[in-house]
């Protein structure tokens, strides 16, 4: 059956705080391994006034210590911001201070803008190789296996969950390609999901970490008792969303009634778009928005993300998610 996961970006609402975020980070992830989530991811972004999740690493060592058996990753680190040795002694630490608990995620989009880029001190570039290279490095820590000629300290036999991410075909075709558990980004970026997962699935080669596929997607749910009051819930997410894509990147806002009927076209025509992996509504509606969008896809996991402007409101929509989807797998 399929599994759940939690996309936390640790977000920082209008009049909040880091710390409270931090502190909300880790009450999220106790509370979704006590309705039933298998994992509990964060991302890494840079330069963003409304999410808190920068230090990824950092992060998830806070919340994996609030935490007991939920897995804890990250969903994903944006390895062209890093040599893979850095990456390797953090999520060898992890892993030695949780072992059996620790995913990596890997993406090639560098999570910011240039200029944050440059601030990283990252020479980019357009190579499509680099990536695959610096996967395939960082693979070699963690086996310890000498091809680098250097010993990863923290790192060398550690072993975290690691993961190809992406919101085209080409993470699919490493993913593929490397043997490894594969995840599209469809809860905002949803055009090329059925072609990658496709691509993903055909040319799959087994490894020493997977035998056979293993694919999760993104998707959006804001569940709450009515349909009406999770509409509300989610127009702080939809608010977000058309200020990034117009280039006024904003904290969390609070819920406005009445929000997307008051857009004009074009920001109908973003949210039309970037939310087209979404179920809103009371436990019911969500149910059949999940049990759709499962059956499309034929992921072996979920990976549900919800941001919502009240703490309270986010985790109880936690918790009508894991319901519906144990209502589900009754029903099946």
């Amino acid at each position: 059956m399929t599994r759940l996961a939690f996309l936390d970006l640790v977000p920082v609402v209008e009049g909040g705080t880091v710390s409270q975020s931090l502190a909300n980070a880790a009450d999220l992830a106790r509370h979704a391994e006590a309705v039933g989530f298998n994992r509990y991811w964060t991302a890494e972004h840079h330069g963003m006034r409304g999410i808190a999740s920068a230090a990824t690493a950092v992060v998830l060592a806070h919340v994996a210590a609030a935490t007991s058996t939920i897995r804890i990753g990250a969903g994903g680190i944006m390895l062209p911001n890093h040599a893979p040795l850095v990456i390797a002694e953090q999520f060898g630490t992890l892993d030695a201070l949780f072992p059996g608990r620790i995913d990596l995620g890997l993406g090639r989009a560098p999570g910011s803008d240039q200029r944050v880029a440059h601030a990283l001190r990252r020479t980019l570039t357009s190579d499509a190789n680099d990536f695959p290279r610096d996967v395939v490095e960082l693979q070699s820590y963690f086996a310890d296996d000498g091809r680098t000629g250097i010993v990863a300290t923290p790192g060398a036999g550690a072993k975290p969950e690691m993961w190809i991410l992406g919101s085209s075909t080409f993470g699919a075709q490493l993913a593929a390609m490397l043997g490894l558990p594969y995840a599209f980004a469809s809860h905002f970026a949803p055009d090329a999901l059925d072609a990658a997962l496709a691509i993903y699935r055909r040319d799959f080669r087994p490894s020493a970490q997977l035998a056979t596929p293993y694919a999760m997607a993104g998707f959006n749910v804001f569940a709450a008792e009515t349909d009406a009051e999770a509409e509300l819930l989610a127009s702080s997410q939809q608010q977000a969303f058309v200020a990034l894509r117009t280039g006024n990147p904003r904290q969390l806002p609070p819920p406005v009634p009445g929000y997307r009927e008051s857009l004009g076209a074009q920001g109908s025509a973003i949210l039309d778009h970037v939310l087209q992996c979404s179920a809103v509504g009371s436990p019911a509606t969500v149910a059949r928005g999940i049990a759709a969008f499962v059956a499309r896809t034929g992921v072996d996991e979920l990976m549900i993300s919800t941001s919502i402007y009240d703490h309270e409101a986010r985790k109880r929509s936690l918790r009508l998610t894991a319901g519906a989807m144990t209502e589900m797998k009754v029903a099946a």
